[in-house]
């Protein structure tokens, strides 16, 4: 490979502090480069996690990522749903190549989530905490800096399948399912994606009939995490049931045991990203549910998208947090690496290529504390989260594939943790919204006119 370094070279990710050391992640990025040399701290040095009660922002994220300042304030309860996000690393870090690698979900990592109560982002759900929306992008940028498939796991659980019942749901369903869910010990998928309905999900296909007291469930859906071997399902289907002249034709959601006689799924195998999670495709033969499952909030696909812009937002924060993860990944290679005899910083072209990427990584940060004001004064509209998903993930493939760059041939292997994180990116960039279909939303509203087909 012409102009690629492959120089066999000792792993950057040797832990430089003693086993068993408490060492905040990156502590070392703002120490003199001479220092850096010798004793860069990396994820996978990370043996313990600063107590929430004793983390600081300055810790969790050092001042080489947050050139702004701007989570250097971050404190009370935001501060330590952080840094509880944080202290998965320590746990996570040292397995998540080989499940990626082996395409393994570790599902138990949903009950951890539910044990330090992130599951529930954002949501007001009895006897757990309700985080603020600053707090709870903190927490989908903190997963994702650790993994992808992580923070999946809250997007799934708690982000999509979780708010559809508290937004849509019954008392009962709630109260059936509120807890568990948050808790982590029953997990969901949310099951609108069809194999020919992605980004027109308001044409699918797959019909609830009315069968005296029962609905029946016929139709596929794809792309559904959680939604093989796990217990709920969300399932989205058009209504028929021309009884009721209000909600027959119009999309509603139903509550769907997965165990239930004719719901099949089958996991999607030969994925690149997101490999630490599972995706289904799910074939509804006939499955029969009780009339009570239907969620009566949704009476149109208007309530689905309600559900689905809640979600928009932290898609935002999760490139935000693959971002950071790959732009400290390039900054501790170019202080580490050592090539005429030099490390690469001393380059001057290596400099402006870091200084790009904080550019752009800080631009990222302005857009997700934006909309977490926005939200927390209620204001926030669907086209502002639209603006901020489609430019945050297009800046974390920028500067993801940029770290790929810089890391030379050690740029493609998982110890590295970079292409695990470009490989992620690719989905965060398609799901929950296409970049084109964000961008006609973004275009609507500065326009005045619909240009989708």
């Amino acid at each position: 490979m012409t102009g690629t370094d492959t120089t066999a070279q000792p792993s950057p990710w040797e832990p430089a502090a003693p086993a068993g050391a408490q060492v905040p992640l990156g502590g070392t990025l703002d120490a003199p480069l001479e220092d850096r040399r010798e004793s860069v701290v990396t994820e996978r040095a990370v043996v313990t996690a600063p107590e929430a009660s004793a983390a600081t922002p300055a810790a969790l994220l050092p001042a080489a990522a947050d050139h702004y300042a701007v989570f250097q304030d971050v404190a009370g309860e935001d501060l330590a749903a952080w840094a509880d996000a944080r202290s998965l690393a320590a746990e996570v870090l040292p397995q998540i190549n080989d499940w990626w690698d082996r395409g393994e979900y570790p599902t138990h990592l949903i009950a951890r989530l539910g044990e330090l109560d992130l599951l529930t982002d954002g949501l007001d759900v009895p006897g757990h905490r309700t985080l603020s929306p600053l707090a709870t992008g903190l927490v989908n940028m903190e997963l994702s800096r650790i993994d992808g498939s992580v923070g999946t796991m809250v997007g799934v659980q708690g982000g999509l399948a979780l708010r559809s019942i508290m937004l849509l749901g019954s008392e009962a369903q709630k109260e059936r399912w509120g807890d568990s869910l948050a808790r982590g010990t029953e997990h969901a998928a949310f099951a609108l994606t069809e194999p020919d309905h992605g980004s027109d999900s308001v044409s699918l296909e797959t019909v609830a009939r009315r069968d005296g007291e029962d609905w029946v469930l016929t139709g596929e859906k794809r792309w559904i995490g959680n939604g093989a071997g796990c217990h709920l399902s969300v399932v989205w289907a058009r209504v028929d049931d021309p009884s009721d002249e209000q909600l027959h034709g119009q999309v509603s959601g139903f509550l769907v045991d997965q165990s239930l006689p004719g719901y099949e799924a089958e996991v999607i195998r030969g994925k690149v990203a997101l490999r630490a999670i599972h995706q289904a495709h799910i074939t509804l033969t006939d499955v029969r549910i009780p009339g009570e499952a239907r969620l009566p909030g949704a009476r149109s696909f208007k309530d689905t998208s309600r559900v689905l812009f809640a979600t928009r937002a932290g898609v935002a924060w999760g490139a935000l947090g693959h971002a950071t993860a790959c732009y400290e990944a390039a900054l501790e290679h170019a202080t580490t690496r050592i090539q005429f005899g030099r490390p690469l910083a001393k380059a001057q072209h290596v400099q402006v290529r870091l200084a790009d990427m904080l550019q752009t990584l800080t631009s990222m940060q302005l857009h997700c504390v934006r909309l977490a004001e926005l939200e927390a004064a209620g204001t926030i509209r669907p086209e502002q989260a639209s603006l901020a998903k489609v430019h945050n993930t297009r800046a974390a493939r920028e500067i993801a594939s940029n770290a790929r760059d810089l890391l030379g041939g050690s740029g493609i292997l998982l110890e590295n943790r970079v292409v695990r994180h470009r490989s992620d990116l690719e989905a965060l960039h398609t799901y929950e919204g296409t970049d084109t279909m964000q961008s006609l939303i973004v275009g609507r509203a500065i326009t005045g006119v619909s240009a989708f087909a």
